[in-house]
C-alpha cells in the first residue's frame, strides 16, 4: 500500500491538538508526519504516535525541505494566504481550516458526507468549511435530496472552544469571579461569558449582521450547490465549554411527513437520531468527544406550506474542524485522488 507524508500547519493549537489526536485514531497508511508552526513554537517536542516529533517553523526554505502529500492547515486566514501556496507549489494538496478560501469559486468547499464529488476538481486547495455550517449540512442534505429547500433559519448556540484558548478561558475565569463575586474583565469576547449570552460571533458588518452569520448563509449555498435557497441566521455564544448547538428551521419545496424526515435522517452517513422520547434530545455533553452529528426535536413547522424544525448538536473542534478534515484526507487517499 502506499504511504503518503502529512503535515499539520498550527500544529500546537487548539485544533491542531485535535488534528493530532484524530490522526492516532484514524492511523493513515502515512510514511511521515510533519509538525509546523510559528517561530514561537519551534522546537518544542510533541509527543505524537507514540514518539517524539520537533515542531518545524513555518518558512518556505522549511517547506520545500519536506516532501508532503497533504498539509492540514489551522494556523489562521493570513498564514493559510501566505503559505497554502507555497505547499501547492511543492505538491501538496492543502486542506485549510480558515475562511481564507472558502467562498473563492476556484476552491471546493467540502464536508465528506455531503459533497465528496466537489473533491475532484479542487486545484490544490480544499476548504473546511465553517464549524457551524458543518453540522447543519450533515443533517440538511439528505432533506434537500428528498423535498428540496426553500428557506433555511438558523439560530446557533456556540460554544466559547470555538473562541480558541482564550474563549475558553474566558469562560472558566469568569465563572470563578462569579461564584466569587468579583468583578471580571474578559480578555477574549468584548463581555463577560460567564452566566452570560452574547449574540454576537465575530465582526459585525455594514448590514447589522455578523462575519459568522454571513458565512453560514454563504456556505450553506455553496456547499449545497443551490444559489436560490433563502437563508438566514443569528449566531449566539453561550457559557458552554464545547460543543455547538443549532435550532434550524426549513421550508422544503415539496410535502413531508414528520415520519419521512425522520427516516431520511435515520439514513445520513455520520448522523444520529436522538428523537425517540420526551427527554431525548442531543446536548453538548452527548455530542462531545464524538465526530458524528445528533439531530433531534423533530417538528414539523405548520406555519408554512410544508417545513420542519430541527435541534442539531456537534463537537465544534473534532467534526467541525479537525475530523472533517481529515475524513477528507481519509476519503481521498481511499478514492486514489492524492
Amino acid at each position: 500500500m502506499k504511504k503518503y507524508n502529512i503535515a499539520v500547519v498550527g500544529a500546537t493549537g487548539m485544533v491542531g491538538n485535535k488534528f493530532l489526536e484524530v490522526l492516532t485514531e484514524k492511523q493513515l497508511p502515512v510514511d511521515n508526519y510533519y509538525l509546523f508552526a510559528s517561530a514561537k513554537s519551534a522546537g518544542k517536542v510533541v509527543d505524537f504516535m507514540g514518539k517524539p516529533h520537533t515542531v518545524i517553523e513555518l518558512t518556505e526554505d522549511n517547506v520545500k525541505a519536506h516532501k508532503v502529500d497533504i498539509a492540514l492547515f489551522s494556523a489562521g486566514g493570513g498564514t493559510s494566504a501566505k503559505f497554502a501556496p507555497v505547499f501547492v507549489r511543492n505538491g501538496a494538496v492543502v486542506i485549510d481550516n480558515s475562511s481564507q478560501w472558502r467562498m473563492d469559486p476556484s476552491v471546493p468547499l467540502v464536508v465528506p458526507e455531503v459533497n465528496p464529488q466537489d473533491i475532484d476538481w479542487h486545484n490544490g486547495i480544499i476548504a473546511n468549511p465553517n464549524c457551524s455550517t458543518i453540522q447543519a449540512m450533515v443533517a440538511l442534505r439528505p432533506l434537500q435530496l428528498k423535498y428540496g429547500i426553500k428557506r433555511i433559519v438558523y439560530s446557533t448556540y456556540q460554544a466559547v472552544s470555538g473562541a480558541g484558548v482564550a474563549g475558553y478561558n474566558d469562560l472558566l475565569d469568569g465563572l470563578k469571579a462569579f461564584v466569587a463575586g468579583q468583578e471580571y474583565a474578559p480578555k477574549k469576547f468584548p463581555l463577560p461569558i460567564a452566566n452570560n449570552v452574547l449574540p454576537h460571533i465575530d465582526v459585525f458588518l455594514d448590514n447589522g449582521y455578523t462575519k459568522e452569520e454571513e458565512k453560514m448563509i454563504k456556505e450553506t449555498k455553496k456547499i449545497l450547490g443551490d444559489s436560490s435557497i433563502k437563508v438566514t441566521a443569528t449566531t449566539v455564544r453561550v457559557p458552554v465549554l464545547n460543543s455547538h448547538s443549532e435550532s434550524v428551521n426549513v421550508e422544503f419545496l415539496s410535502p413531508c411527513t414528520r415520519e419521512g424526515i425522520v427516516e431520511t435522517l435515520r439514513g445520513q452517513k455520520g448522523l444520529v437520531v436522538v428523537d425517540d422520547a420526551s427527554n431525548a434530545y442531543p446536548t453538548p455533553m452527548q455530542a462531545t468527544g464524538h465526530d458524528e452529528v445528533y439531530v433531534g426535536r423533530i417538528r414539523i413547522d405548520d406555519t408554512v406550506d410544508s417545513g420542519c424544525n430541527l435541534w442539531v448538536v456537534a463537537d465544534n473542534i473534532r467534526k467541525g474542524a479537525a475530523s472533517n478534515a481529515v475524513q477528507i484526507a481519509e476519503y481521498m487517499i481511499e478514492h486514489g485522488k492524492i
